[in-house]
This record gives C-alpha cells, structure tokens and sequence, in this order.
C-alpha cells in the first residue's frame, strides 16, 4: 500500500512564479466521497487514475495507475463530477524538497496552494519565503472539496 504524507499551505506574493515552469493539469472525479477518492488526471501527454483513502492526520493510503490518454478524456468528458478542476502546477524545489505550487483556474482561481510531500508526519523541513499559513487540516482546501464549494464562493 502507498502512504501519501503531505502538508499543504497558502501562498503568499507571486515570488515563486519565477522559480519554475507550469504545467496545466486537468483533473476529476469518479468518487469524491471522503473515504474514497478516485481521481483521473491528465497532466501535459501522461493521464493517471488515483485512488485515495480517508486522511488520518496528515497522511492517508494512495494509490497511482498510469491509464490511456483518450481514457482519462472520456472519464473527464463523460463520467466525473462536475466541475472539473483545472490548475497549473509549478514543482519547486527547495532545500531537499519538491514543493507542488498550484495555481488554480476557473471557478477557483485566485487560489494559490503549495504543497510538500514528507517522509514522516513529524519530518522537520525549512519553508520557503513564500509559504503562508498552513491549511493542511482545513478539508475547504482538499480538492475534492473545491467540486462542490469552489474558491470563488467563498
């Protein structure tokens, strides 16, 4: 079983634009039910089937599949929730670390989240300048959460 352990905060400024190129990802979901999330993304030509399990503090049981491109079309088009999120991604790296910055679009643009991937729940790590307040327990932020209550409703 794969374990993801990730802490997510807000962005602060627009610094970090300058250290990385962005790639548009378009993702939705099958399930996004709390305990079980599944997930299609396309990320540039690669598409991916993602099953996730209840997050217990900061971590939680994930699961990736790489799946056909024309696939993960169909599923986005036809079959996930609506809407579909869209955002561009920015990996970052700092002091050791990929930082995922995503820049989100449509009905939550505005909303600017960065996230790091730990070893532990208790790995210590540096933050960059442009990394505000942690929201890794506030469930508005999860993305699931932004199909039924987007950003800009807020």
């Amino acid at each position: 079983m794969g374990v993801e352990i990730e802490r997510k905060f807000l962005v602060v400024g627009d610094s970090w634009k300058a250290l990385g190129q962005g790639v548009l990802l378009r993702q939705g979901y099958l399930s996004s039910s709390p305990e079980r999330i599944v997930r299609v993304r396309i990320e540039g030509e690669g598409a991916m089937l993602t099953i996730k399990g209840r997050t217990v503090g900061a971590s939680r049981g994930e699961w990736e599949y790489p799946i056909p491109l024309d696939d993960a079309q169909v599923f986005l088009d036809s079959l996930c929730e609506r809407p579909i999120i869209e955002k561009y991604r920015y990996r970052i790296p700092y002091q050791d670390l990929i930082w995922e910055v995503d820049e989100f679009l449509g009905e939550n643009a505005g909303l600017v989240v960065a996230e790091v991937e730990l070893e532990s729940e208790d790995q210590p790590f540096a933050k960059p300048a442009w990394i505000g307040q942690e929201v890794t327990h506030d469930a508005r932020y999860y993305n699931a959460n932004l199909l039924r209550h987007p950003y800009a409703k807020w």
